[in-house]
């Protein structure tokens, strides 16, 4: 009998040189339970399922208390207008640098390593980049490797015009192996950043504090919008619960009954003295309750507005994905259910935790499709945000590394590539990518050496280690967060805004902040 030579796609990991899984973050990285998703709040327009256009109208009375800038009952505060966030939280230690996204050194990511650190990151000598240009590819503006297991499954959900709309930058930096004590998770900080949603702060995958596998740092924590969590199609359609009025009568109807219901009232609230010093503050915020029930049942009367299943975008004939392919794998179902609420803009951002990613297991085949399948539902977010003409920030990151010690697999998956040997946390990176409908964001710099050291923020030695003292972010999680929120207040051109929101930040002076901005601002 033949021995089988691979773990299939949600096959736990069992590694005879880690103990057995005791907690969550063990169970999660080895892939013993799946991961989830989340998300925080997005934009002004998020109120609407098509961000544009209202369900129904609202009498202009109510529509004007709506649209108050700053008033008692301005709906609309619960939007800030801001780019769309998701993160992609690899659980176990998932390789990015070299078979992934290319690192380079000094130069940018085509300043190439040594053979023997592309060796160290599962790239064959036949296959590195330097070997020739057939093992680079740019569609997606950041240099990843041709083979890599993401970009394939990126390109096989996007259209050509998203791909040469999206641009990105790696940032090599290490993190500790497989612990979920590592504060990668961007979330509070992309929340302190302006990012809100008409729905919800945070949602995540996982019931805790970050929503997700790894930590958020300590400092930028807000218990007010700790997560909620969202995994599934009907977790989003969950969310809002507008009565049985709507149930009994058309939603236009339901509207209008609310409406009168704010007008009676407001007439009877005119004659009443609450006999308390704050009595007009009182009867504002009963006036706003009425009002905001009337705009609830505007916007969310028909729950179908809200279900990813319910979106020929997401699923169908021309959908993202196909009907089998969103019945059949929880991870696109985690997926279409976060890209739904981020892109509309009920909710700015989110994280989507994905679990088996420490798959160092002596084939290369087991990652590969791991790989290929995290690199699908990246290119689903990218290619829905396409779908509706919004911009959007992806952000990747994992808990570590691994390393290869140069044997092959040669297996159909494996694809003649190395075998993931161990963990090794010095072979670290996180990576973004930016999609605007406007075109491919530009990189900052005058001169195309310039451009390269903005897409690479920091570098690697040739032997395919992090050179630590490259960045602040090289050895420092908390500042790769603080250096992922500088970069996405930078898209919206309020890069100096940074020191006021973040005042005891680790990011250094301006200079040296400017040069670990990617991006000229989209926004």
């Amino acid at each position: 009998m033949s021995k089988k030579k691979h773990f299939e796609l949600d096959q736990p990991l069992r590694h005879p040189d880690h103990h057995r899984p005791v907690t969550r973050r063990d169970f999660l990285a080895q892939g013993f339970r799946a991961g989830m998703a989340t998300v925080l709040g997005g934009s002004v327009f998020s109120m609407f399922a098509n961000p544009h256009n209202a369900h129904a109208a609202l009498s202009a009375d109510l529509e004007d208390l709506r649209k108050s800038n700053g008033g008692p009952c301005d709906v609309s505060a619960f939007g800030a207008g801001k780019i769309p966030f998701i993160c992609f939280d690899l659980a176990g230690g998932a390789n990015i640098a070299g078979s992934n996204v290319l690192v380079g050194k000094q130069g940018g990511q085509m300043d190439f390593l040594g053979t023997a650190g592309y060796n160290k990151q599962g790239l064959p000598g036949d296959m590195i980049p330097s070997a020739g240009e057939g093992f680079v590819n740019t569609d997606l503006g950041l240099a990843f490797h041709s083979d890599s297991g993401m970009l394939r499954g990126i390109l096989e959900k996007v259209s050509s015009g998203t791909a040469t709309a999206t641009n990105g930058a790696v940032i090599p930096a290490r993190s500790e192996n497989d612990t979920g004590n590592n504060p990668h998770n961007p979330m509070y900080g992309i929340n302190k950043a302006g990012a809100n949603g008409s729905l919800l702060a945070l949602i995540g995958s996982r019931s805790s504090d970050s929503g997700g596998n790894s930590m958020a740092p300590s400092a930028m924590i807000n218990p007010e919008v700790r997560p909620t969590k969202v995994d599934r199609p009907s977790d989003v359609t969950g969310l809002v619960d507008v009565g049985d009025l709507v149930g009994l009568l058309s939603q236009e109807d339901t509207v209008a009954v609310m409406e009168s219901m704010y007008r009676i009232s407001d007439a009877k609230l005119g004659k009443v003295n609450t006999r308390v010093g704050a009595d007009a503050i009182i009867k504002d915020m009963v006036r706003c309750g009425y009002m905001k029930s009337a705009d609830l049942a505007d916007r969310f009367g028909n729950p179908a507005d809200l279900n990813p299943e319910a979106d020929p975008d997401i699923v169908g004939p021309s959908g993202i994905f196909t009907s089998a392919e969103l019945s059949g794998d929880g991870e696109f179902r985690k997926t279409a259910s976060t890209m739904k609420l981020v892109v509309n803009g009920y909710a700015g951002a989110g994280t989507i935790t994905m679990g088996g990613y420490d798959y160092h297991t002596g084939d290369r085949a087991t990652g590969e499709m791991r790989d290929l399948r995290a690199g699908r539902c990246i290119g689903a977010c990218l290619e829905y945000a396409a779908r509706r003409n919004q911009p959007l920030m992806i952000y990747v990151f994992s808990d570590g590394s691994v390393f290869s010690n140069g044997m092959i697999d040669d297996s159909v998956e494996g694809r003649g590539k190395g075998v993931w040997t161990g963990d090794n946390q010095q072979t670290a990176a996180s990576f973004f990518l930016v999609y605007n409908p406007a075109g491919r964001p530009q990189l900052l710099g005058g001169s195309a050496d310039e451009q390269a050291r903005h897409q690479q923020l920091g570098y690697m030695r040739s032997s395919g280690d992090v050179e630590t003292s490259s960045s602040p972010a090289a050895n420092n999680v908390n500042l790769l967060v603080e250096t992922v929120v500088m970069n996405y207040l930078a898209l919206h051109g309020e890069q100096d805004n940074f020191e006021k929101i973040f005042p005891n930040h680790g990011l250094g002076s301006v200079t040296l902040r400017d040069s670990m901005t990617a991006f000229a601002p989209i926004r």
